[in-house]
């Protein structure tokens, strides 16, 4: 099978390269941007690839929603597999698609799009088909969490491991969507609509790293808690919860031994209880690694990563509740009930009684609303 590549930036190298020595898979077409046309197979226009019958497979590696949406539309249309490392664009746009995609009789895969090499959304798209799918997470997002254990085992601040992190290429130069959360936000959306056929439109909540400090891992450490940023999900009785916070573990967790930029998933099966992935998360050959992981699928008759009654709807994290550690100023202490608590000037540090998820983003965000300066982390034992 021939397989266009839209895009020829990292990834898309990497992909094109791996596709040279991929058993039943062969290079074809490259979609790039006007003027970088310096080599025969690439092309500038989406139709040389669209109207190319000896193409039988497009793989996007571009980001963003548009135009990769447009060119994904017009690829499934034209009877095309098309198989993305982009998540905002199936967060977007995954159920069109998708729609699209079983409409045509071909397959719309997208493991690539979480986890880099971890086959993450893979395993649960092939779990959900013999068990039911209770819980899913982890630590979905590399960049952020190289920048909280270079400030947790090196001892760095904030701005020094973000300026790192950029040198090194885990960050971008515009590093929001990582640090605010974003990034892990959109995985463990498609997760959810994995696992459990809902694409969360509504009532996700997200918290980054943004506000931690060097003073806050200080006082963290020294009471025997390594933080790292957590995407959780699960069912719900009617539906699913979703969200993204910072969690302080106990230093003998499994997530504490996740070092560097790796990621780590898990999801608990009804029958097979917890599982756990752990790999790279990103990069050149762990991303293309995933999205030939799905072109090799569709030569064993893989179609879809969806289930078959998705649907958009609301998440209800209402029901999630647990104890968190919030660094505020003093005066506003009153505002979240206290288990213990310790001033620090004129911050207080405290251990909140267990409040519903729910309660605690929102006080956050009104707090800070009024110019307050708050860091929390839920608290996990």
């Amino acid at each position: 099978m021939k397989v266009a590549v839209l895009g020829f930036g990292t990834v898309g190298f990497g992909v094109y390269e791996m596709l040279k020595n991929a058993a039943g898979l062969e290079q074809g077409p490259v979609l790039v941007r006007p003027g970088k046309k310096d080599q025969p197979y690439k092309v500038t226009s989406i139709e040389e690839i669209v109207n190319d019958p000896s193409v039988g497979a497009v793989a996007e590696v571009m980001g963003g929603v548009e135009p990769a949406f447009s060119y994904a539309s017009a690829a499934l249309k034209a009877g095309k597999h098309f198989v993305t490392s982009n998540k905002a664009l199936v967060a977007a746009k995954g159920p069109e698609l998708d729609a699209i995609a079983r409409e045509k009789g071909v397959a719309f895969l997208f493991s690539a799009a979480c986890g880099g090499g971890v086959p993450f959304l893979h395993n649960l798209a092939l779990a959900r088909e013999s068990d039911a799918i209770l819980s899913f997470g982890g630590i979905l997002n590399g960049t952020t969490n190289y920048m909280l254990d270079a400030m947790q085992r090196l001892h760095l601040d904030y701005a020094d491991v973000l300026a790192d992190a950029q040198r090194l290429g885990y960050a971008e130069a515009d590093p929001t969507a990582d640090v605010s959360g974003l990034d892990a936000l959109r995985k463990i959306m498609l997760a959810c609509a994995v696992a459990c056929g809902t694409l969360p439109t509504d009532g996700l909540l997200n918290e980054g790293i943004e506000s931690v400090t060097a003073a806050d891992v200080a006082h963290f450490q020294s009471r025997g808690y390594t933080c790292r940023l957590i995407a959780s999900g699960g069912r719900t009785e009617d539906g699913a919860y979703a969200y993204v916070e910072p969690v302080l573990l106990r230093d003998g967790a499994a997530e504490c031994a996740v070092l560097q930029n790796f990621n780590m998933a898990r999801y608990e099966g009804g029958c097979a209880g917890p599982i756990v992935l752990m790999g790279q998360g990103a990069g050149r050959w762990p991303t293309a690694s995933a999205v030939l992981r799905d072109l090799s699928g569709i030569l064993r008759g893989e179609r879809e990563m969806f289930p078959a009654n998705l649907r958009r709807g609301e998440v209800d994290n209402s029901a999630c509740s647990h104890s968190y550690y919030v660094r505020l100023p003093a005066a506003l202490a009153g505002e979240l009930p206290a288990a213990s608590a310790e001033l620090d000037g004129e911050l207080c540090r405290m251990i909140t009684e267990p409040i519903p998820v729910s309660q605690m983003h929102f006080t956050a965000a009104r707090l800070r609303e009024s110019g307050a300066p708050v860091f929390f982390a839920a608290v996990r034992e």
